[in-house]
């Protein structure tokens, strides 16, 4: 079976510091994958050369058997790959349905079109509103984004990734900042997404980490420590010794 996302012997470097030093994986499709480690593990320098954000230094990235270290961040979503960030980003002046009618209107080729007003859009709005309540937030549609909680910010990022149908949806610390419940909300809704879609998630929260998660990599000072399943990580000394400082 092809990879989804295949990383081969993939290094970054910032100048003297070598921050993904020689790390291979291979994510099957449909799999839950969740990368973890301490703080500066290398788990978002590795993430943002997947996603595109970064090149790598050495090494490639390929998705479903094409390689994609060299590609724009457009052209891999235009492949099937679809992000969230560690900081919310959207436009708060904007309501709920405003942000995610943007996101899909991006998707699509008329959209270039500037003189036509989005009711000219077939089934447009229907598309937008299903998208919100895929991540519970159909009943704020009307409302400014300003006005929402920074888990719902979250849940919105969401349907924005989301919006182009990827094949491939990489989190990037999804449940950081939220309350208990948010999380609690997130990670249902997370776990709710049709298995066509391969994820990689970078999750300090462990708890929700080997809840979701297959397999879970374990990077250390830049290299995977550990590759197997939640049961594996939890038993292990070595992840153990690097979270906790004792076995």
């Amino acid at each position: 079976m092809t990879a989804a996302i295949q990383v081969d012997r993939l290094a970054k470097a910032f100048g003297g510091l070598r921050a993904v030093d020689e790390v291979s994986i291979a994510i099957p499709p449909g799999e839950r994958r969740v990368l973890i480690g301490p703080n500066g593990a290398g788990k978002t320098t590795l993430f943002n050369c997947i996603a595109g954000t970064h090149r790598p230094t050495s090494g490639r990235v390929l998705m479903f058997g094409t390689d994609i270290s060299q590609m724009p961040e457009n052209r891999r979503t235009a492949l099937g790959m679809g992000r969230t960030f560690q900081i919310s980003n959207v436009c708060t002046d904007l309501t709920v349905l405003e942000n995610l009618l943007l996101a899909v209107l991006g998707t699509d080729r008329r959209k270039w079109i500037v003189y036509r007003s989005t009711g000219a859009f077939p089934g447009l709005h229907d598309r937008v509103l299903a998208g919100l309540a895929k991540v519970g937030l159909a009943d704020r549609a009307d409302e400014p984004v300003k006005f929402l909680s920074y888990g719902e910010r979250r849940q919105l990022e969401l349907a924005l990734a989301l919006s182009s149908h990827p094949k491939v949806l990489l989190l990037d610390e999804p449940c950081a900042g939220l309350s208990p419940s948010e999380r609690q909300k997130l990670f249902q809704t997370v776990s709710a997404l049709p298995r066509d879609i391969t994820l990689i998630m970078i999750e300090h929260d462990i708890d929700i980490a080997l809840a979701l998660a297959d397999r879970v990599t374990v990077l250390h000072h830049g290299r995977v420590i550990l590759d197997g399943t939640p049961d594996e990580v939890q038993s292990n000394a070595q992840v153990r010794e690097v979270y906790f400082g004792h076995v």
